[in-house]
């Protein structure tokens, strides 16, 4: 396996610790494997134990980009610092953006809109909300994971975000799950191991 690194992206409301029993679960499996779970650069509601890479309040269909767009300088500083200290900024084949929610929109951001070119992308219960550049160079390896009772972010914005990536070209794996909401559970992570063994 030639991935080194992995950087969770956290979801609104939350921490990147949060996500660590994730990164230890595949590090079980995968020892050399280094993780990486930052906080994002916004605190949500003031409070200084919660987080997030764009605010929530107000957002609508139409406005969602130019937030994510907005938080593009921010979320970019926070890659690149975990990047130069991992001593890994010139080497962006070794790096998967593991995404949960919010953190799924930034990752798939982050591929489509062409700014960074990692290996993959792993995207637990989130969306496309980014057009997705037409001259792509580089087209990471991505797998989607969605909870089919998912009531925050439904199990159709992964539908659509698979089928818009596989038709620009993207190596696309969507896997969707019954009897989960807006979460992630064992079969999840499980499944997952395949993606993860096939760079």
């Amino acid at each position: 396996m030639s991935i080194k690194l992995i950087i969770f992206l956290h979801g609104v409301g939350s921490q990147g610790d949060d996500l660590r029993p994730v990164g230890q679960f595949w590090q079980h499996y995968f020892p050399k494997l280094e993780i990486t779970t930052p906080n994002a650069p916004y605190s949500f509601m003031n409070s200084s134990e919660a987080f997030q890479w764009f605010s929530i309040q107000g957002v609508t269909e139409e406005n969602r980009l130019q937030r994510i767009e907005q938080a593009r300088a921010a979320f970019d500083q926070t890659i690149q610092n975990i990047l130069e200290q991992y001593q890994l900024q010139d080497h962006l084949d070794q790096v998967l953006f593991c995404g949960f929610s919010q953190g799924t929109i930034m990752a798939l951001d982050a591929v489509a809109s062409g700014r960074w070119n990692v290996a993959g992308v792993i995207g637990f219960s989130g969306r496309l909300a980014t057009p997705i550049q037409s001259d792509l160079a580089h087209k990471p390896k991505i797998l989607l994971l969605h909870g089919q009772d998912d009531s925050v972010i439904p199990v159709t914005e992964s539908i659509h975000a698979e089928q818009q990536l596989r038709q620009a070209g993207f190596n696309i794996a969507l896997q969707t799950f019954e009897n989960l909401g807006h979460s992630i559970n064992q079969t999840e992570l499980q499944q997952s191991l395949s993606y993860i063994r096939s760079f």
